[in-house]
């Protein structure tokens, strides 16, 4: 009496292996085209290459393209690095800068503000002494309710 049928179970081992091998493929796929964006953005990055060298590089990548990624990969990867290393920094600044426009002033400016309203006899010597703080802390000043 035989259990089970010799042909199918080599079927189902042969669709696992295919099915592993279509996951191989689609992620060596996915990889590539990263590399292959990756290696563009960065060509047009470059402001020290040539407008002929980027062609002939474009055009390398349609007629050649897993050999050209990897040349270029090979050949202009250092610079590569330090460019996007660069467009790091830059949008790191970029951001710290927006950061501290919306932010709001230093403690220096909340403190003359406040003291500026404390003249003006708008808040009391007590609300100018807890605005005065807060900005020395660092923290945001809340707004007084007065009656």
């Amino acid at each position: 009496m035989v259990l089970y049928n010799k042909e199918a179970v080599m079927s189902f081992w042969s669709d696992i292996w295919n099915i592993i091998w279509l996951f191989f493929w689609t992620f060596a796929f996915i990889a590539y085209l990263f590399a292959l964006f990756t290696v563009i953005g960065d060509l047009f990055r470059d402001h020290q290459l040539n407008g002929w060298w980027k062609a002939l590089w474009v055009i390398f990548l349609i007629f050649l393209p897993f050999l050209t990624v990897l040349v270029y990969l090979i050949a202009r990867g250092k610079g590569m690095a330090e460019r996007q290393m660069r467009a790091a920094q830059r949008a790191q600044q970029q951001t710290e800068s927006y950061i501290k426009t919306v932010a709001g002033a230093s403690a220096a400016d909340e403190i003359a503000k406040a003291k500026a309203l404390l003249d003006a006899g708008t808040i009391t010597p007590e609300e100018f002494a807890t605005l005065k703080a807060r900005a020395l802390a660092h923290q945001p000043a809340q707004p007084t309710q007065t009656a």
